[in-house]
């Protein structure tokens, strides 16, 4: 398996090892647009990693906090309580970067930055970016990803 990550066209491709499409689907990544630096609030590019999943069979909508489930589902009347809380919802595919001084170590550290691939509430739109550098994916859809794919699997990410 391997995933493909366009910024451009906010997609994420799945495909297996004979390099088949199996899955795409529609995503948001950084509202800032690509980049690697920690603190900028960009997606990074290059070649990455599920190198954790956090979630396995908790319930659509969870709120995770530092990759915690918080003991929260995530309700319409929760985000009007919370209204400046950054979603993290269901599943989180943890993501690491595979190229040193790119996305990997020091100040460009994709593990470090806490870059994920993550569940966000249904109502926040896709294919357009939104995210302060994660890409945000449908509940059902990371479930089904999640599902999909196993640590380690490569996931490349392009402008």
């Amino acid at each position: 398996m391997r995933i493909e990550i366009s910024i451009a066209a906010q997609t994420l491709k799945l495909f297996d090892a004979a390099g088949e499409l199996l899955k795409q689907y529609p995503i948001s990544t950084a509202t800032n647009g690509a980049g690697e630096q920690s603190g900028s609030f960009c997606t990074p590019r290059g070649r990455h990693i599920i190198r954790a999943k956090v979630g396995a069979g908790e319930t659509a909508n969870t709120v995770f906090v530092r990759r915690r489930p918080t003991g929260e589902v995530w309700t319409p009347e929760l985000a009007a309580a919370n209204p400046n809380r950054d979603w993290i919802l269901t599943r989180i595919l943890w993501l690491s970067g595979c190229e040193p001084g790119f996305n990997r170590l020091g100040a460009v550290d994709t593990m470090r930055r806490y870059v994920y691939i993550h569940g966000s509430p249904d109502s926040v739109p896709m294919g357009t970016p939104g995210s302060i550098g994660c890409v945000r994916m449908r509940n059902a859809d990371i479930i089904e990803l999640f599902d999909l794919v196993l640590p380690y699997t490569q996931v490349d990410i392009a402008t």
